[in-house]
């Protein structure tokens, strides 16, 4: 684990224990205490060690001073436009069908509070493969202590699950979600970290101008004076909503002999190893 309730585990400042003893995340969550998984007893990880590098697990964590809006905004609003943001806004599709809830809807108004435009934020934060519960309520039992908890030889160890990430939740709100607001002619946005960005297929980038997605791409980095992890902005990629998404949902073929190879090999063993390799013989019709 990296941070818990806010704060890296090493972190032992009166601030960060009050965080852990209460039970409160500091990144703008809809209420001041950490609701992930289960309100009453939350699960209070916000980020992992991917090696060295912490990489985020938490949606909420992307709110920190709302950098992820303000970023959003310059990319969908002109200059000095008046906008606001709307968490959890759902979207139906043509029959009134919901195709999911937006992360967060940012609307630019004018001077009487009338909508001029709207665009959407999608956040994606990385799934966990293995147990982070365990070794999380291990550290909470006694967080005073446990500066360097060390679950690596444990059963389930936690890591990050990016293809997971990728295939089951950010290639679906693409497809739905996303194709909704493309048919409108609306921009959307993607929050990730960096490490999630950098295993997805390579995107053909365009300018500023003439995209329709921006791929907003952050960091955790060390900031030695609060003792904390901060958010930062690493880079901002920008393409054409349909070849985004035909590069993310298409895999690329290989070559068609390598997998013939593959299924002989299947095919022998299974001729090999079948007690009877012959096939079912036509079984005649009888009357009733």
């Amino acid at each position: 684990m990296a941070e818990v309730f806010g704060f890296p585990i090493a972190n032992q400042s009166k601030e960060a224990k009050r965080y852990r003893n209460l039970r409160l995340y500091p990144f703008n969550n809809k209420v001041p205490s950490c609701t992930k998984d289960k309100a009453n007893n939350p699960l209070g990880v916000c980020s992992i060690f991917d090696g060295n590098k912490p990489t985020i697990t938490c949606p909420i964590r992307f709110r920190e001073d709302w950098l992820i809006a303000e970023n959003a905004a310059s990319f969908f609003f002109p200059p000095n436009a008046l906008w606001t943001s709307l968490t959890e806004v759902r979207l139906n599709d043509k029959y009134d069908k919901t195709a999911g809830n937006i992360d967060m809807m940012l609307v630019s108004y004018d001077a009487n509070g009338k909508i001029k435009d709207f665009g959407a934020l999608e956040v994606q934060a990385v799934y966990i493969s293995g147990n982070v519960r365990n070794p999380f309520e291990r550290y909470i039992e006694n967080h005073a202590r446990l500066t360097n908890l060390d679950w690596s030889k444990e059963r389930n160890y936690p890591n990050p699950d990016y293809l997971s990430s990728s295939r089951k939740r950010l290639a679906p709100q693409l497809l739905y979600k996303g194709g909704i607001l493309n048919k409108w002619g609306k921009k959307s946005a993607v929050a990730l970290h960096s490490s999630f960005f950098d295993t997805l297929p390579l995107l053909p980038e365009i300018l500023p101008a003439q995209a329709d997605v921006a791929w907003l791409i952050y960091d955790l980095i060390p900031n030695k004076r609060t003792g904390k992890f901060q958010l930062a902005k690493q880079r901002t990629v920008y393409t054409k909503f349909e070849s985004a998404l035909a590069k993310i949902t298409v895999a690329e073929a290989g070559p068609v002999d390598k997998f013939v190879a593959h299924l002989q090999e299947k095919l022998d063993e299974k001729l090999e190893t079948a007690p009877n390799n012959r096939t079912i013989a036509e079984v005649p019709e009888t009357e009733p």
